[in-house]
């Protein structure tokens, strides 16, 4: 195209279209016109002035530097102009679920955009549509009225909320500043090697490893994998192993303990016969033993029908519970609640388990998770978080004959050698 057909091509463009057109394909267009907005917004002479129909280069700068750098103050005016199209100074709660969703998916888009999903795969997980809905009902959940007020159901949504009921929002829930940050560091292509870029990164999206079930297919959605991401403690949040699945490894509790002790911390994902998706994070190994185990890190959550998270309640040490082949005392999985009354249960009989909670489960303070108190599994997956514990790679590293000496004097009485030596010596030097 010459730069005469460009420049007509460029006035033949609104403002909004022309900054969605320098972007290109980089970012949804919902989002493009919402960053917009969000420039013409930045005053930058401090007097009071009306909406310029063009970006001047100063606002597009100081824009970067609220959204990347900026204070919860700072950047909640120009969130409120992202959020909606007029000059009102509060925005309702519809309004502001609209903008997360778009948030959510621009994130998802930019991610995919820029080959950065970290061995995930869209088509391998579930609708991610549903999953931002969930996700953007969770973050707005924890804004509030002038008030102070906790709402929830359709007084959440038809609500409206001040400025400073959207700075109180953005400084609690630190989430929707990384997605800003994310989306317009590789959406706009500027600071992409700050280190707080990185850190946000290496935050939001865990490495995923499934070993050679290359065409697995994951429970959550990516949404509710970001969200779960960044609960965890940040040693684990880099790496996310695929231990096991009903769908590969078949419905046997023999099986599950056998890929689940010893691997280090974990996160547990079912899916109940009624399609309610749930689970618990493990801050530890799982030891089989009649005992409970655990520490005040570990927490269950439901993914659908609604995204929610559950923390110690601080009432009992009931973190973690796994036992197998015993008599006298319960055999199965559980999280929290007590002996026969857990708020999540997996059977030694595989394939059952419940969730009793009335009214709330005293470890993790939370509701029944399944959709029935006695559920049926319909599916479910196990993932190794970080990287694996030193002790165990220790023990794959050991020759079978280091720790059997009555196998090596056999070997060494019969002449031979042990083939693993000159292996080892390699792998050690």
């Amino acid at each position: 195209m010459g730069n005469t057909e460009s420049g007509d091509y460029q006035k033949r463009l609104s403002p909004a279209e022309q900054t969605e057109d320098a972007i290109g394909n980089a970012l949804p267009a919902a989002m493009c016109q919402r960053i917009f907005r969000g420039m013409q917004s930045v005053n930058v002479t401090g007097k009071t002035s009306v909406s310029c129909p063009e970006i001047s280069k100063e606002q597009f700068t100081l824009f970067l530097i609220d959204i990347l750098r900026g204070t919860a103050e700072e950047k909640s005016g120009i969130i409120i102009r992202m959020v909606c199209a007029d000059n009102s100074e509060q925005v309702t709660g519809s309004q502001a679920q609209q903008f997360l969703e778009d948030l959510v998916l621009a994130v998802v888009y930019v991610l995919r955009h820029q080959n950065a999903l970290s061995g995930w795969s869209l088509e391998n997980t579930r609708d991610c549509g549903s999953g931002a809905r969930a996700l953007a009902l969770q973050l707005l959940s924890q804004i509030k009225p002038p008030g102070g007020q906790t709402l929830e159901g359709p007084e959440l949504i038809t609500s409206s909320y001040t400025r400073v009921s959207v700075e109180d929002w953005l400084y609690k829930v630190p989430m929707i500043s990384m997605f800003l940050r994310v989306v317009v560091t590789l959406g706009v292509s500027v600071m992409k090697k700050n280190p707080e870029h990185h850190k946000d990164m290496s935050s939001l999206i865990p490495m995923c490893r499934r070993g050679k079930h290359t065409s697995f297919a994951s429970l959550l959605d990516f949404p509710s994998i970001m969200f779960l991401n960044t609960l965890l403690p940040s040693e684990m949040q880099h790496k996310w192993r695929l231990l096991f699945s009903t769908s590969i490894h078949g419905e046997s509790f023999s099986q599950l303990c056998g890929h689940l002790v010893d691997q280090g911390p974990s996160l547990l994902v079912l899916r109940d016969r009624d399609g309610f998706i749930f689970g618990g994070f493990a801050s530890q190994n799982w030891e089989v033993k009649p005992q409970y185990q655990g520490d005040s890190r570990c927490f269950l959550f439901t993914v659908s029908p609604q995204l929610d998270v559950y923390t110690y309640s601080g009432y009992n040490d009931h973190y973690m519970y796994l036992n197998h082949g015993q008599q006298t005392m319960p055999n199965g999985l559980g999280m929290g609640g007590q002996h026969d009354y857990f708020g999540l249960w997996i059977d030694s009989n595989f394939g059952k388990g419940h969730s009793k909670a009335k009214p709330r489960c005293t470890t993790y303070n939370s509701p029944q998770l399944s959709a029935k108190e006695e559920f049926q599994i319909d599916g479910m997956e196990l993932w190794a978080l970080g990287d694996l514990p030193e002790h165990v790679l220790a023990k794959t590293k050991k020759s079978i004959l280091d720790v059997d000496p009555e196998a090596r004097a056999l070997l060494e009485m019969t002449g031979r050698t042990r083939q693993s030596d000159g292996l080892r010596e390699k792998d050690e030097d």
